[in-house]
């Protein structure tokens, strides 16, 4: 039934001004949408990203949204590092470590946070 379907991620945010310049400025998604003060949908790639200003902003303590990047991430994490993305270091049973991206085998993946504390993850090989 929605197997064929587009689905598009959704964050909370508690400033939506700090939030644009966030998702906008430090990460480059492209607005596609701001509807007045209370959500700004974003393109990313050809998905979209809703932002909306929300008094639970935050309180997600799992991931929210994972982009996917092949062999681009230690690039991305680093472009990303160059703009003032700060990432997380979780340890977690079979994971390694080089730099800010885990590694699980072959699966690499690097986390951060934006403003409101939301845990976004780049994921790749």
């Amino acid at each position: 039934m929605l197997g064929d379907k587009d689905a598009i991620a959704t964050v909370a945010v508690r400033d939506l001004g700090q939030a644009r310049k966030f998702y906008e400025g430090v990460l480059g998604l492209r607005v596609e949408d701001a509807q007045g003060s209370e959500a700004i949908t974003f393109k990313s790639g050809t998905s979209l990203v809703i932002v909306y200003r929300s008094e639970f902003a935050g309180t997600n303590r799992a991931t929210a949204i994972n982009w996917s990047l092949g062999n681009d991430i230690e690039k991305v994490v680093q472009a990303l590092r160059e703009r003032g993305v700060k990432f997380e270091r979780y340890d977690m049973p079979g994971l390694t470590q080089k730099g800010d991206v885990h590694a699980f085998g072959e699966f690499k993946t690097a986390w951060f946070k934006d403003p409101d504390g939301n845990i976004l993850a780049l994921m790749g090989r």
